[in-house]
């Protein structure tokens, strides 16, 4: 039982109803951090499914309102379950208010038809232990501390670069698998790929997040100690919207998981 299963842990208090608790260890500069409360909503989703061979295929998390720290409670609506796949919703509250509101796909794994491809490859980088830590630095946010980071891509944060590119070795500060609920907390880990493109002091908190699971998770070999090697991209900023495109990828070179979100720039 890591922190990260403590903090995202949830209780059933009736059929499909869960309450858990949101912990300042995650926070950003404001609220937690979009990825944890994910796997929350994920963790919520996964029990209400009930159903080991029906892993999650794809979810997407709609954020309406920053959560505080304190209680929280996840319903959850089976809305189809079919011959093998079950799609589910959830909704996120707090006092009253909506939090988060989230829709997922569970399925068996599907064998016909036989198409199989992957045009797509990792980046070459060093690997992960020729690769230095991000060393712990006053004032950053909590949530720093929860993850080991290892950059391998991009230009330093608010450098200034020539595109908003960024990525290196990622896992938890205490080691666990890299299962469905670890690898969407991973797709908002990261530092904002635009930080690198830009001299100026922004936020960038996550209007909606997606994912897509590449690979029935945890995979066969994987290990707790074992890191994942991310790659995000911003290509537009418009408009006060910019949208970030995610990687995630095993040290063996599977592709694990795609992300995409669209987050708001706002001012710090």
């Amino acid at each position: 039982m890591t922190r990260f299963d403590t903090d995202t842990g949830l209780e059933p208090v009736g059929e499909g109803v869960f309450e858990g608790r949101i912990d300042p260890g995650w926070f950003v500069f404001v609220g937690p951090n979009g990825g944890y409360v994910a796997a929350i909503v994920l963790r919520g989703m996964t029990v209400a499914v009930g159903d080991d061979e029906r892993v999650p295929r794809s979810l997407t998390v709609h954020y309406t309102e920053p959560p505080v720290e304190g209680p929280i409670r996840v319903m959850t609506t089976i809305e189809r379950a079919g011959r093998s796949m079950t799609t589910v919703s959830a909704r996120m509250t707090q006092d009253g208010r909506t939090l988060a509101l989230a829709l997922a796909a569970f399925s068996r794994p599907r064998r016909r038809p036989a198409l199989s491809f992957v045009d797509l490859a990792p980046p070459d980088v060093p690997p992960a232990d020729e690769a230095p830590a991000v060393a712990a630095v006053p004032g950053l946010p909590p949530i720093t501390e929860r993850y080991d980071t290892r950059p391998v891509l991009g230009s330093p944060p608010f450098a200034a670069g020539d595109e908003a590119l960024s990525g290196g070795w990622l896992r938890l500060a205490e080691p666990r698998l890299a299962d469905p609920l670890a690898v969407v907390a991973y797709t908002d880990a990261w530092l904002p790929a635009v930080f690198t493109r830009t001299v100026e002091r922004v936020g960038v908190p996550t209007v909606d997040l997606t994912v897509h699971f590449r690979s029935a998770l945890p995979l066969p070999d994987a290990r707790p100690e074992d890191f994942v090697l991310c790659r995000f991209h911003s290509r537009v900023a418009a408009e006060g919207f910019l949208e970030e495109d995610g990687e995630l990828w095993s040290a063996g070179g599977t592709l694990l998981a795609q992300s995409r979100q669209l987050a708001v720039v706002v001012p710090v």
